[in-house]
């Protein structure tokens, strides 16, 4: 999934009301995420002590190693509800991300095809992007209304910007709930949204500044190839067409 970017600079492109009725259960998950709204990079301290309890899980201490605007990487010693002894866990914190399934009215699935610098490809995946911590009024308050309208923007404009697809007329964008991108090392979640059906934006330019080479429709049965041909190989990818096929939401092609 991208960095955030900017929302200077946006395409020309409408932004068209949506509901999403699912997404509340996660703002409230979001709302208590442990970033700060300045960025991980927040704070003198390199090591800090912090008891937090949370469903029987404890954190006793946490010695921070690192931290940018991005992740922020910590060595945590803690107490599990079903250990007798506390563990010692070297652990990246991430920033929540959205993951964009988009349709269009016949069915197809819109994938971008992406440079990624740390596995040195070029590979197909959904549009994605991490989404900024809720303001510190936001958290204040915890206007969960507030905080669920943002994240549904960031949605559509990572589909504008990255995809260069908005909502077509009567769209619709639905919360497919989240998942954990790689739990053994990062809380890193991804939340999912099906953006349907979504048109192209009309006098669409990319930004130079992507690392987006290609951008194309698959038909379901190109999509079924692709998977088992090892031609898609993202996780926020698989994991969400997986998430469409177990809701079902994806054509009957695939459902059988």
């Amino acid at each position: 999934m991208s960095r955030r970017k900017s929302s200077a600079g946006k395409r020309n492109c409408s932004r068209l009301p949506v509901g999403s009725a699912g997404l509340a259960r996660l703002v409230k998950r979001h709302v208590a995420h442990r970033a700060t709204a300045a960025g991980f990079a927040a704070g003198d301290s390199d090591r800090y002590s912090a008891r937090v309890k949370q469903q029987g899980w404890e954190t006793i201490s946490s010695e921070r190693h690192f931290a940018n605007a991005h992740l922020e990487v910590v060595t945590d010693h803690v107490q599990a509800p079903t250990r007798g002894q506390p563990r010692t866990w070297t652990i990246v914190h991430r920033k929540a991300a959205v993951v964009i399934v988009p349709m269009t009215r016949d069915g197809k699935i819109v994938l971008i095809r992406q440079e990624r610098i740390p596995i040195h490809e070029v590979i197909w995946e959904m549009p994605s992007g991490q989404i900024d911590p809720p303001s510190p009024r936001l958290r204040r308050t915890g206007n969960r209304g507030a905080v669920r309208t943002e994240i549904e923007q960031v949605a559509l404009r990572e589909l504008r910007e990255e995809a260069g697809y908005e909502l077509g007329k009567e769209g619709e964008l639905i919360a497919l709930g989240y998942y954990f991108s790689s739990p053994g090392f990062t809380d890193e979640r991804g939340y999912f949204f099906l953006a349907r059906p979504v048109v192209a934006c009309r006098n669409y330019v990319r930004d130079e500044s992507e690392a987006i080479l290609d951008c194309r429709a698959f038909s379901i049965s190109q999509i079924r190839r692709m998977i088992a041909e090892n031609d898609i190989r993202d996780a926020n990818t698989l994991s969400g067409l997986t998430r469409l096929w177990a809701r079902g939401l994806l054509p009957g092609e695939l459902r059988q």
